[in-house]
């Protein structure tokens, strides 16, 4: 069975967010995704199969971390996408039947893909107490992102505080469902990014994500609101970094960026 690693919202290897990726004839039983999911160790494992002509979507996607299965997956999605394109299985949009409805991937002329996602809802929220002493920062303001991504959205004072960042990782995992998207403005957008992120996902086993596309559902909205632009681009200023071009259209959000296969192998087990 051949299986991709693949990294996701960079251009060049051994950068932004690898996933491991995986088109089968159908789902087998969910121990065996799992087993391979914490075999890849990677964030998320995609995996998926096509599904018969003339329905609301062309393949059926999950994602699994290491720990346990996720309602969404922004960098898995992508890196799907681009092994369905790249190997030639699928041609032109894909529409992916997910737990979070369909979700479509569309290849651009420049060789990057195109996410259609749907967009966070943000409620204001109190900054929980302990947050500061968890995550090593004072927040400006905390967001519920809704049930979708169940992440605390925090803005930190500029830039320089998210990327030097050290947080308590077990300690964050007791203020939000899967973890804390910590984002600040750029401090100079001429560096070709508004924004800057990291994102912490203790309680579905990722101390920090690499680049979280599901996080910039409820980025773009934040910041959209903040620059007074539906068009903007996040770095996610991880170790491995990587970029997220994104449009807020309403209540869908497109997510734009490029992948590249490290690994083309084969699963014995």
């Amino acid at each position: 069975m051949r299986m991709r690693i693949v990294d996701a919202f960079t251009d060049r290897p051994f950068a932004g967010n690898p996933a491991g990726v995986l088109l089968l004839d159908a789902f087998p039983a969910d121990d065996w995704l799992r087993n391979v999911a914490r075999e890849v160790n990677h964030a998320e494992t995609a995996f998926a199969h096509r599904l018969p002509e003339g329905g609301a979507a062309d393949w059926a996607l999950r994602w699994f971390t290491p720990v346990t299965e996720v309602a969404m997956c922004g960098h898995a999605t992508l890196a799907t996408a681009h092994v369905l394109h790249s190997t030639g299985a699928h041609e032109g949009p894909v529409r992916f039947a997910t737990r979070s409805g369909v979700l479509v991937a569309t290849p651009r002329e420049d060789g990057s893909l195109t996410l259609d996602f749907p967009t966070a809802p943000l409620t204001p929220a109190e900054v929980p107490e302990g947050v500061t002493e968890a995550l090593g920062a004072e927040a400006r303001v905390a967001f519920d992102t809704g049930p979708n991504i169940g992440d605390l959205l925090l803005e930190l004072a500029d830039e320089k505080t998210v990327r030097a960042l050290s947080p308590d990782h077990r300690a964050l995992g007791s203020f939000s469902e899967r973890g804390i998207i910590a984002t600040a403005r750029a401090e100079d957008p001429a560096r070709g990014y508004d924004f800057v992120s990291r994102c912490f996902f203790p309680n579905v086993g990722i101390d920090e994500d690499p680049v979280t596309g599901s996080a910039h559902t409820a980025l773009a909205p934040f910041w959209s609101e903040r620059l007074g632009r539906a068009e903007l681009t996040g770095l996610q200023a991880s170790p491995r970094s990587g970029r997220v071009r994104t449009e807020l259209l309403g209540d869908r959000t497109l997510l734009s960026g490029r992948a590249v296969t490290v690994i083309d192998g084969e699963l014995l087990a």
